[in-house]
């Protein structure tokens, strides 16, 4: 599955400068940061509503497509799934409850 998603990336990386009359990534790019963070939020609105549905085939085109999306806004920001990985390492054995009310500390 890491291998789906670095070769998705590197896809990604290639394309945003590319035409954006030939390539999405290219397009989204174009239109700046704020459509696509518009972009990843209605995908992650599509797939809340596929979900409540139960819709299953329904969850995991939508999920594919949030995380393309989130991968474009990554890029877009020059970061990396690999940033996500190392987060969510970081977080690893941390309760939930307590890994949120530790952002909150301050």
């Amino acid at each position: 599955m890491a291998d789906t998603f670095n070769a998705l990336e590197a896809v990604i990386r290639e394309r945003r400068s590319g035409d954006p009359s030939a390539s999405y990534v290219a397009k989204l790019t174009a239109r700046g940061r704020a459509k696509i963070a518009q972009k990843l939020g209605e995908e992650a609105v599509e797939t809340v509503i596929a979900a409540i549905e139960d819709d299953k085939p329904g969850i995991v085109s939508e999920a594919a497509d949030l995380v393309f999306h989130l991968a474009v806004l990554l890029a877009d920001a020059g970061l990396s799934l690999d940033d996500v990985r190392a987060e969510l390492a970081r977080r690893e054995g941390v309760s939930g409850i307590d890994e949120k009310a530790s952002r909150h500390a301050d």
